[in-house]
């Protein structure tokens, strides 16, 4: 084990205590396995040569959660082929699907990480009180290098969705 300094998030009043690693620009992308709405297991490197923006998000049933997922979803019409859009959550596949389906979300697509959290784990989102993610965003290019990560200091709030568009565009 390491000795790092503790790193919280706020969460619902409350500060939440992160686990894992920040992740920075210029690190490799962690590989991981998360389940698909299909219940089959799925790797972030099943999507390695394309550009990943990767969505963080502690509950798609929330407001800003929905939001950040919608607003990404209408984003990734303009990305093209290349571009893969995951949202990570903890919800269970049965949850995501149904809100997909309830929302007309079909250029994103949701994972979770309810089994053993080694997304949140990897990716240093994971908030350890309330085994949820944290709300965070970013962007691997299609070698597997980290060009952009935004971890939002207080779940409540929305990420800098310009920024991670622009990240986007500039790793394609």
């Amino acid at each position: 084990m390491t000795n790092q300094p503790l790193r919280s998030v706020a969460f619902a009043g409350k500060r939440a205590t992160l686990i894992g690693s920040e992740i920075k620009v210029g690190d490799k992308a962690p590989d991981c396995k998360l389940v698909a709405n299909n219940l089959s297991l799925v790797g972030l490197d099943d999507y390695a040569g394309k550009v990943r923006l990767i969505s963080v998000v502690p509950s798609l049933d929330t407001g800003v959660c929905d939001a950040q997922t919608r607003r990404f979803n209408k984003e990734a019409t303009d990305f093209g082929d290349h571009v893969v859009v995951l949202t990570v959550s903890a919800d269970l596949p049965f949850a995501q699907k149904r809100w997909c389906g309830a929302a007309d979300i079909e250029r994103v697509i949701t994972l979770s990480d309810y089994r053993d959290m080694s997304f949140g784990d990897a990716w240093g989102t994971h908030m350890q009180e309330v085994r949820l993610e944290s709300r965070a965003v970013f962007v691997v290019d299609s070698s597997g290098t980290v060009t952009y990560a935004e971890y939002v200091p207080d779940a409540s709030s929305h990420p800098q969705y310009e920024a991670a568009i622009a990240a986007v565009k500039q790793a394609q």
